[in-house]
């Protein structure tokens, strides 16, 4: 099954190369991307030897003639205007940015300070995490890295109904997260050595968090988020504090997490009371979750860590891909983690 890459210089598609490369039935199709039309191994001397292919102009016919579907790995603001000509084929279409992720195009316009995508376009994409929706339909929206990592942290007690206050989020992310294009926040100087936090209550994966917990629980309306870059190179950790019934121990809490999470290939939860740590996931499709509740202030504090390339975006596409073309849901995904 060819799949063709759109945006393959990013971090994203890169990743997305990198695993498809293992893959045992998808198969590495054209590359394409608007400012670089070389050979890929040119470009990636990492790649010599193992993909050395043309990327090239992007090009809907082509995409359609030569593969099977299509990943879009772009930034936000341009899936949107590419995929219709896809959507009318009926060709199938993994979108790994946020223009499809939003039902209402109002908060898209809101959140990302620019025109949504045609109505049509959003109501026929399904937001696929893939624990809790199998896509419907060749229109794929991936979701976002932060906004995987908070929903999977939370989800068990959302969809119990057992948050006794509005949730706090603090997600810490590596310098991978914020793209490819340099920045001032990117700069060595200004992210070695130090942790910023940016983007405070206004960080774009907060609809899109909120969007799909209400679909459980439509008394939940709003969430608190903060998003911090810290100096390493990739992965997400996302700590969850939030107060709980004073009759819920422990025990009950860790409990409704095995419950939700059983049978789940990629969920990895630790033991009460144990935390993960960042690099136990990097490379990898997982999520390591941890959790623990304070007894005095009955709040429970969880931590989910993913690689924020990997489960967060391209990881996470290609286990939707198994799901959506009836595949084993781990195809090209049990990789070990990078250690140390």
């Amino acid at each position: 099954m060819k799949a063709a890459i759109v945006g393959v210089t990013g971090y994203t598609g890169l990743e997305l190369l990198r695993l498809i490369q293992l893959h045992p039935v998808l198969e590495i199709g054209t590359l394409h991307s608007h400012s670089c039309h070389e050979n890929s191994a040119a470009v990636y001397p990492h790649l010599q030897q193992l993909i050395d292919q043309p990327i090239s102009a992007f090009d809907p016919q082509q995409i359609m003639a030569e593969n099977e579907l299509v990943f879009f790995a772009t930034p936000a603001g341009i899936s949107k205007e590419l995929v219709s000509s896809f959507v009318e084929h009926d060709f199938p279409v993994v979108d790994l940015s946020g223009d499809l992720r939003l039902k209402e195009g109002q908060m898209y316009q809101q959140w990302y300070q620019q025109p949504p995508a045609a109505d049509h376009l959003l109501q026929a994409a399904t937001y696929a995490l893939p624990e809790f929706q199998r896509a419907q339909g060749n229109l794929i929206a991936n979701p976002g890295c932060y906004a995987t990592a908070a929903i999977l942290a939370a989800a068990p007690l959302v969809r119990s109904k057992w948050l006794a206050s509005i949730p706090i989020f603090d997600g810490k992310s590596g310098l991978s997260g914020a793209g490819k294009k340099l920045t001032e926040t990117s700069h060595f100087v200004t992210i070695s050595e130090n942790m910023r936090t940016y983007k405070l209550n206004q960080h774009q994966h907060i609809p899109e968090i909120l969007q799909q917990f209400q679909l459980w629980d439509p008394e939940l309306t709003a969430i608190q988020f903060s998003t911090s870059l810290i100096p390493v190179k990739r992965g997400i950790m996302m700590t969850l504090y939030v107060p709980v019934a004073p009759e819920r121990t422990a025990e009950d809490i860790y409990h409704r997490y095995q419950e939700e999470y059983q049978g789940q290939p990629f969920i990895r939860l630790q033991p009460l009371g144990e935390l993960p740590e960042l690099r136990q996931v990097l490379g990898t499709n997982f999520c390591d979750i941890g959790l623990a509740l304070n007894p005095t202030t009955h709040i429970v504090t969880v931590i989910a860590v993913i690689d924020n390339l990997v489960k967060g975006a391209a990881g996470q596409a290609i286990q939707n891909v198994n799901k959506w073309a009836g595949l084993e849901e781990t195809a090209g995904l049990r990789q070990i983690p990078w250690y140390p």
